[in-house]
């Protein structure tokens, strides 16, 4: 950055050096008292300790930031100096070398937009919940194996972008960020294998009528029926949604549904239903034949598609 910005322009609030070829960050930006938003995109700042100059936490820089974007830059961590930027509220560091995300991000207790898309963060650290004025939440394009349930408590959270991630599973704690209504998963291998699932071959004839003989109690004798009729109707499988009572035997709709293990996992396992109606939250709320974890699965689902205005699967 030029020497003198500062005397220049002393009450600069908006700088823009993207795509300028910026190697490291000068000690001119810390006596601009009136900066406001800084955006250095597309550079090739490094990261690491050496990014911002000494002293940034006490100089007014720290305390009239709100804008950083820093995206398109070489950062294999979070710059522990932009954890000093205490009165920030929109942090862009997408389209970097990121491998994590620092348990002390924590500190940046204003923050409202984060955007670390495009990197190759593994894990999302719990301390990330600890930011309480956080709406917006950009993690897409890494590979991001789980959520920690802990992300429930960002209460103020309108948007979560988790798309083309290696998620497998949801934590049903998710259900509990009630002003949430954007939430993005395509390209991840548990929407792939959901969407897959969802494929449904309508029932043949022969299937039409074996249901019918099963549901409605059809009386008949092995003379009365080929044997290989007879074989066919004893492979009649129970619907298990309780409000159904129906049976399948070749055709039928696959689902994963998760369930409690021990109190602690969240476990996904096959569940088949007759007919893709049963799938319907609204249709499959559960009876008292049904587990508690199912029911509380099934009552969440409910909540869940009244409340959610956007889920991006594809």
């Amino acid at each position: 950055l030029p020497a003198g910005l500062s005397q220049w322009f002393p009450a600069l609030e908006v700088l823009d050096v993207s795509g300028t070829g910026l190697t490291e960050m000068g000690t001119e930006l810390l006596s601009l008292p009136c900066l406001h938003t800084l955006l250095a995109k597309n550079n090739r700042l490094p990261g690491g300790p050496g990014l911002a100059p000494k002293g940034l936490g006490q100089a007014p820089l720290a305390r009239s930031l709100r804008v950083l974007n820093l995206s398109g830059n070489r950062f294999s961590e979070v710059p522990p100096a932009l954890l000093q930027l205490r009165g920030l509220r929109s942090l862009s560091l997408g389209g970097n070398r990121l491998h994590g995300i620092p348990p002390d991000i924590q500190e940046l207790h204003s923050l409202e937009f984060l955007y670390l898309g495009g990197n190759f963060i593994t894990a999302i650290p719990p301390e990330l919940a600890k930011l309480p004025s956080l709406r917006y939440l950009v993690l897409c394009d890494n590979k991001i194996q789980s959520i920690p349930p802990q992300l429930a408590q960002l209460h103020s959270l309108r948007s979560l972008s988790l798309h083309n991630n290696l998620l497998t599973y949801l934590p049903r704690e998710i259900l509990n960020l009630v002003h949430l209504d954007e939430l993005s998963l395509r390209g991840n291998p548990l929407v792939v294998r959901f969407v897959r699932d969802l494929t449904y071959n309508p029932p043949s004839l022969q299937e039409l009528a074996g249901r019918t003989v099963k549901t409605r109690n059809v009386p008949y004798a092995p003379s009365d029926l080929p044997e290989s009729l007879v074989r066919y109707l004893s492979l009649a499988s129970n619907c298990p949604n309780p409000k159904c009572g129906g049976v399948y035997f070749d055709s039928c709709v696959r689902q994963i549904k998760f369930v409690d293990f021990c109190g602690k996992y969240r476990l996904p396992l096959m569940h088949y239903l007759c007919s893709p109606e049963c799938s319907s939250p609204f249709s499959s709320a559960s009876q008292s034949s049904t587990s508690q974890s199912e029911s509380d699965s099934e009552d969440e689902a409910s909540v869940a598609a009244h409340r959610m205005q956007k889920v991006l699967l594809g």
